[in-house]
């Protein structure tokens, strides 16, 4: 007898949190379809989430570790697996030092409860200093600016999308991604809201994105110019005198220091070098300073730049001096249930930039984290505290970041290698052991980071959705697991083989976990029984989600909380500002009449690599193409659809060519996350449509000052036709 029923879940495939119902028959997914009682989403679903199932039946999938041999890839048990990889990995370290072995982890990590919480156990194991992971890629320079500001990486302020009059987007595309570092599903629909009760939305961007497209301003901007533009519109703030007065002014330091650093930034002075006229610049400053509530916004365009940390700390200072910060409409500090940002603060003092440089070339580290950029050549170079031995949870870098040629070989040679994944991918295939986990629709979830970048407060319970198969294991399990066995191996320590014994009874499941954090809280009982407070069973028992109301502001009280006050001119940014002087745009791009400037672009069905390899992503046109606008094809002798030939300094590919207009002339766009080519990649529909790895052009010599952060945008390339060579 079949058996019907339907989940309450969260999709967990990008930032947005869109509540979804999944209807199972017979422990297989019959469909998916939005949640319109979504305290949240209110009935917002894009169409990745149909992968959510195209994922759960993935015959590539793995679902039981797997060896690597000679002859390929062997399924072996966990206890042979797990013991293995423990063993070898401890005595890598015990030979060579706890640093001879790292860790990567990819985005997918931050979607996953069991992974933020037992990942740190494993570092805590591990103690090595050659911790990587895909924010140095991404975002780092937006937690590097928090923390500048207000003492914590992870108190990061959010449009108030909802109340806001006037929203100024620079190097960002919500109406695709809905939000990143900004949980905001369906933005398309909330920007259309913002623009019938008369506010405004204006797009800064090298390119009439698909949110440009529907924005009251587009105002086209060179790669790498967002400081400029940022530093020049700040200084029209402070020298007119613009905005209003703000609760925080008590709060604030430094601002002679800032006038003094901007001085050089006249509207006037850097129009030339910005490619917008002064006039322009001060209409754009006057109208969001006297818009009543106003939000600035910039996110990877703005981040994987030369300037990220100054550019994400330039965009929240804005709004704090226009007095747009904390306050209804502007940027405002959400409230979860189970607070990470509190959470991380109680357990210690932040690394933040007190990390030792990396070996070889002395690049920053973040956060306790080194430079993903620099992993290469950690791995490549001979000598004490050389990588031999590496973890990668959830993580691809070998296609996803800088240096792509170079990180194949360099994974290629290590001493060992295991992978906590369900791929066979770019990485994993270099992997002597993988350990698959179980797919998001077999387990529960709580998606405790992105419900602190929420545009609004909710929270949230995410049941499983499938029984897994008997020998499957969550994340958690695999990372604890692995941690206690190392730790046994590494101290030979009994009392340590003991615990990995009762591993299972010992180490507490992330719903008790998450239980404690939501009762810790700000809407918590504070484990006191006779008062009233939010408990996760009460999140049990409301499926779609709990509505906790909207952002209010908060930051007076964490800024009392902390201690702390609030530096318009520390020695960091200061420096920056130094930089941006007397560099100015230089650092993107040789001023070569030849050359374009390569930037990326996102695509609405997927958002991670691996979701190439479903059908819904796996149909359609090819959208691995390199987009130019139609002057710069004709002046170069280029036609719509013919291949092309792309070089940078660091790498060459071929690629088919696709004339638009929506690019400005002397900029290139190519997608991030292809080139799923290879004999040892076990993605059949990927490997069908594999598209170019963009990668393969960009170097990993230059990095982001403050916190080395990857440069993907404002790559210098140049174009031609592919050669009859090269197209066989």
């Amino acid at each position: 007898m079949s058996s019907q029923r339907t989940v309450h879940k969260t999709c967990n495939l990008c930032e947005a949190m869109c509540g979804i119902l999944i209807d199972v028959r017979d422990n297989q997914v019959a469909g998916i379809r939005p949640d319109p009682d979504d305290p949240l989403s209110h009935g917002a679903m894009c169409s990745k989430a149909t992968a959510l199932k195209e994922v759960q039946e993935d015959p590539d999938r793995l679902k039981e570790p797997v060896r690597r041999t000679a002859n390929g890839w062997r399924k072996i048990s966990w206890a042979e697996a797990l013991g293995e990889s423990a063993e070898r990995l401890a005595r890598i370290q015990l030979r060579h030092g706890d640093d001879a072995v790292a860790s990567y982890l990819g985005n997918p990590g931050a979607h996953n409860l069991g992974i933020i919480m037992y990942l740190t156990l494993l570092y805590s194991v591990l103690k090595t200093r050659n911790r990587y992971s895909a924010s140095s890629l991404d975002q780092n320079p937006k937690h590097a600016s928090s923390l500048l500001l207000y003492g914590n990486t992870l108190s990061i302020p959010v449009p108030d999308l909802d109340h806001t009059s006037f929203m100024l987007l620079l190097g960002a595309n919500p109406v695709v991604s809905n939000g990143s570092l900004m949980t905001a599903p369906g933005f398309l629909g909330r920007a259309r809201a913002l623009q019938k009760r008369g506010g405004q939305l204006v797009v800064v961007d090298p390119k009439r994105s698909e949110t440009a497209a529907i924005a009251d301003q587009y105002i086209p901007l060179r790669p790498g110019a967002d400081a400029l533009l940022l530093a020049a519109t700040i200084h029209v703030v402070l020298d007119e005198s613009l905005g209003r007065a703000s609760h925080l002014t008590p709060f604030i330091d430094g601002v002679d220091g800032l006038r003094a650093a901007l001085d050089p930034f006249s509207p006037e002075t850097v129009q030339d070098e910005l490619g917008l006229t002064a006039s322009q610049v001060r209409d754009l400053a006057r109208r969001f300073a006297d818009a009543d509530g106003a939000v600035c916004y910039g996110r990877v365009g703005t981040c994987m730049n030369p300037y990220g940390t100054l550019n994400s700390w330039l965009i929240d200072v804005l709004c704090l001096l226009t007095g747009n910060l904390d306050r209804r409409g502007g940027m405002l500090f959400p409230k979860p249930a189970a607070d990470l940002a509190e959470l991380v603060e109680q357990s210690g003092p932040s690394a933040g930039f007190d990390g030792p440089p990396t070996r070889v070339r002395g690049a920053p580290s973040f956060n306790g984290e080194r430079p993903t950029a620099c992993l290469a050549e950690e791995i490549l170079e001979p000598g004490d505290g050389q990588i031999r031995g590496m973890v990668t949870v959830a993580g691809n870098p070998c296609l996803s970041a800088p240096g792509a040629v170079k990180l194949d070989r360099a994974f290629a040679s290590l001493e060992f290698y295991v992978a906590v994944d369900f791929y066979i991918n770019e990485t994993t295939q270099h992997a002597d052991i993988i350990l698959p986990p179980m797919w998001s629709l077999e387990h529960d979830n709580h998606e405790i980071l992105f419900h602190g970048f929420a545009i609004h407060n909710t929270a949230k319970y995410s049941p499983a959705v499938l029984e897994p198969d008997e020998n499957q294991r969550e994340d958690w399990q695999i990372l604890s697991q692995l941690a206690l066995g190392i730790a046994a191996r590494k101290h030979n320590n009994p009392l340590a083989r003991a615990a990995l014994r009762l591993a299972p009874a010992l180490v507490s499941k992330p719903l008790r976990v998450l239980d404690w954090a939501i009762r810790a809280g700000h809407y918590g009982d504070g484990f006191r029984p006779w008062k009233k407070g939010l408990r996760l069973a009460d999140l049990e028992r409301t499926p779609s989600g709990v509505d906790l109301g909207p952002l209010a502001p908060r930051l007076a009280a964490i800024l009392e909380r902390r201690q702390r006050r609030l530096d318009l001119a520390p020695a960091r940014i200061m420096a920056e500002l130094t930089r941006l002087r007397e560099e100015g745009t230089r650092t993107v791009g040789h001023g070569d009449r030849d050359e374009l400037l390569l930037i990326g672009r996102r695509d609405r069905r997927t958002n991670n690599s691996w979701l190439h390899n479903v059908p819904s992503s796996a149909v359609g046109r090819d959208r691995c193409t390199l987009q130019m606008h139609p002057a710069d094809a004709q002046r170069r002798g280029l036609t719509d659809s013919q291949p092309v030939e792309l070089e940078s300094d660091s790498g060459r590919l071929q690629v088919r060519m696709e004339l638009s207009k929506a690019l400005m002339q002397g900029v290139v766009s190519l997608p991030h996350g292809w080139g799923h080519t290879g004999d040892g990649i076990h993605m059949q529909l990927a490997s069908q449509r594999p598209g170019v790895n963009c990668n393969d052009l960009v170097g990993d010599r230059v990095l982001e000052a403050v916190v080395g952060n990857a440069v993907f945008n404002g790559v210098p390339v140049r174009v031609r036709a592919a050669s009859r060579s090269s197209t066989g």
